[in-house]
C-alpha cells in the first residue's frame, strides 16, 4: 500500500455492492466515496482528488449493455486522462472489456470480484497513477527550471534521483565541466543533454562523441579536424568536433577509453581553448563546455597510469553519479508508461498501460541493464502485445529470482556462474557465441558447464 490512502470512488447501483466495496477496501487503509449514479460520479471526480474510480459499467436504465457505464467512462477519462478507471460488469465480455479499455479504462474486473485481485489492482493503478502525475508535475518544474520550454526525456520522481535534479539545476546554467559516472545503460547522456538544455548555451550545438568509438590513429581528426593533404585520405578540410561545439558543450562519452599518447592534447584545449587540425600549424580557439561520462573508476585508471591527473582534475569540477534503476524503483512505472506510449504512437498501436502481473514483473525485476534494458523490454513488449495492455508474457523477463544480485555481494566463483549463465541464456544455448562473448575457448566454457552443472 501507499504511504499515504489511496483514495477511491466507487461507482454502482446496488446498495449491497457499495457497502461490500467501501468495507473490503477501508480494511486495507483506502479511503472511499460511493455513490450510485453516473451524474454523480461525474461530479464526484470534477470536484475531487481521487487516486482510482472503480465504475460499474450498468446500471438502472440499461442493465445489460454497459452503455450509461461506457458514456461516464468517456467523460472522466476526457476530463482527466490520467485519472485510473477501474471497470467492472456482472455481462462482463472480452468484447465489452476490449471497448471499455478503448475508451480509457486501465483495467477489468467481472463480478463476482476475486477479493486479493481487485485489491491489488486498486493498489496498482493508484500507485502507477500517483506516478504518471508526479512524473508530469516533475516534467514542469525541470522545464521552468531550464527557462527556455524544452526539456529532454528525463523521468525522474525517486528519492534516490533527486539529489541528481538539484545539481542540475544548480550546475546547469553555469560554464562548469561536469563528469558522469554510472553503470552502463542508467542515462548518462541523457544527464548530459539536461545539463545542456539548463544553461545559457541551450541555443548553440551539444556535440556528442563516442570516445570508444574513435580509433587512435583517426582521435585527433575527429577531434580537432585536419587540412587538406594532412595524411592519405584527406581530400578535404574537416572540421573536428571541438569547432563544431564553439559556443555550446561538448560531451565525451566514455571518456576512459581516451588514448594515453591524446590525453595532453585534450588537456591543453580544455585549460587554454586552443588547438590545431591536424597539418596545419594555424592555432584555433573554441569556446567549449566539456561534459564527459564513463562507468570506469578513474581514480584506479589514474593509479594505473592509463589516464592523466590533471585532465582529471580538469573534467571534474563537478562529478555526479547517476544511481541504477534498481536504487530508483518508483521511477520504473513512470519510464515504462512513457516508454509504452513512444512505441505505440512509432508502431501504430493502441495500448492502455500495463496489466497488474506485468507491473509487478517491471518492479520485481533486478535490471541488470537499468534503463537501457527497460527501454528494450518495452519495445518488444509493445510489438508482441496482442491486446491493450501490455501482459507479462510480452515483457518476457523469466522469473525474477533471475534479477541483478550486486556483486561485490558474491565470490569470484558465483561471479563466474552468473556472467556465463546469463551469456549461455542470451545466446540461446549456442556454445560457439557464448565462448566468443565471454573470451574463452570452447574447452574452457565445457569445463565451466560442467562444474556449474549448467
Amino acid at each position: 500500500m501507499s504511504a499515504s490512502p489511496v483514495r477511491v470512488l466507487v461507482a454502482d447501483d446496488q446498495l449491497h455492492v457499495l457497502e461490500s466495496l467501501r468495507l473490503l477496501l477501508k480494511t486495507r487503509g483506502c479511503e472511499v466515496e460511493t455513490v450510485s449514479s453516473p451524474i454523480a460520479a461525474v461530479r464526484a471526480t470534477e470536484s475531487r482528488e481521487l487516486d482510482v474510480v472503480l465504475l460499474d459499467l450498468n446500471y438502472r436504465r440499461d442493465t445489460t449493455s454497459g452503455d450509461e457505464g461506457m458514456e461516464m467512462l468517456s467523460q472522466i477519462h476526457t476530463r482527466d486522462p490520467e485519472l485510473p478507471i477501474v471497470v467492472m460488469t456482472a455481462y462482463g465480455s472480452i468484447d465489452l472489456a476490449v471497448e471499455a479499455m478503448r475508451r480509457g479504462a486501465r483495467d477489468f474486473v467481472q463480478k463476482p470480484w476475486d477479493n486479493e485481485r481487485l485489491l491489488t489492482t486498486i493498489v496498482t493503478q493508484a500507485e502507477l497513477g500517483r506516478a504518471l502525475r508526479k512524473g508530469q508535475a516533475l516534467e514542469l518544474e525541470n522545464r521552468e527550471l531550464r527557462g527556455d520550454g524544452r526539456h529532454p526525456d528525463l523521468i525522474a520522481e525517486s528519492a534516490a534521483m533527486r539529489p541528481l535534479l538539484q545539481v542540475i539545476a544548480r550546475v546547469g546554467p553555469s560554464d562548469a565541466n561536469v563528469l558522469i559516472l554510472g553503470e552502463n545503460g542508467v542515462g548518462k547522456g541523457l544527464i548530459a543533454r539536461a545539463l545542456h538544455a539548463s544553461s545559457n548555451r541551450a541555443s548553440r550545438n551539444m556535440v556528442s562523441v563516442n570516445i570508444g568509438g574513435i580509433s587512435e590513429s583517426l582521435f585527433e581528426s575527429e577531434l580537432f579536424g585536419h587540412i587538406r593533404g594532412a595524411f592519405t585520405d584527406a581530400k578535404s578540410d574537416r572540421v573536428g568536433r571541438f569547432e563544431l561545439a564553439d559556443g555550446g558543450t561538448i560531451f565525451l562519452d566514455e571518456i576512459a577509453n581516451m588514448p594515453l599518447t591524446q590525453q595532453a592534447k585534450v588537456l591543453r584545449v580544455i585549460e587554454t581553448g586552443e588547438y590545431e587540425r591536424v597539418g596545419s600549424s594555424q592555432t584555433k580557439r573554441t569556446n567549449t563546455r566539456v561534459l564527459t561520462a564513463t562507468n570506469a573508476h578513474l581514480r584506479n585508471e589514474v593509479a594505473s597510469g592509463r589516464f592523466r591527473e590533471d585532465l582529471l582534475f580538469r573534467l571534474n569540477t563537478v562529478t555526479v553519479v547517476v544511481p541504477p534503476l534498481r536504487e530508483r524503483r518508483e521511477d520504473v512505472p513512470l519510464l515504462a508508461t512513457h516508454f509504452m506510449r513512444r512505441y505505440a504512437a512509432r508502431y501504430r498501436k493502441t495500448m492502455r498501460g500495463f496489466a497488474d502481473k506485468a507491473m509487478r514483473a517491471l518492479l520485481e525485476y533486478g535490471w541488470p541493464g537499468n534503463v537501457r534494458e527497460l527501454d528494450h523490454v518495452v519495445e518488444r513488449a509493445v510489438l508482441m502485445a496482442t491486446a491493450p495492455q501490455v501482459t507479462a508474457a510480452d515483457l518476457a523477463l523469466g522469473n525474477s529470482s533471475d534479477s541483478y544480485t550486486r556483486l561485490e555481494e558474491l565470490s569470484l566463483e558465483e561471479v563466474e556462474y552468473v556472467l556465463v549463465k546469463k551469456a549461455l541464456t542470451r545466446f540461446e544455448g549456442n556454445v560457439a557465441r557464448t565462448a566468443e562473448a565471454l573470451g574463452l575457448s570452447r574447452s574452457a566454457l565445457y569445463r565451466r558447464l560442467q562444474r556449474f552443472g549448467l
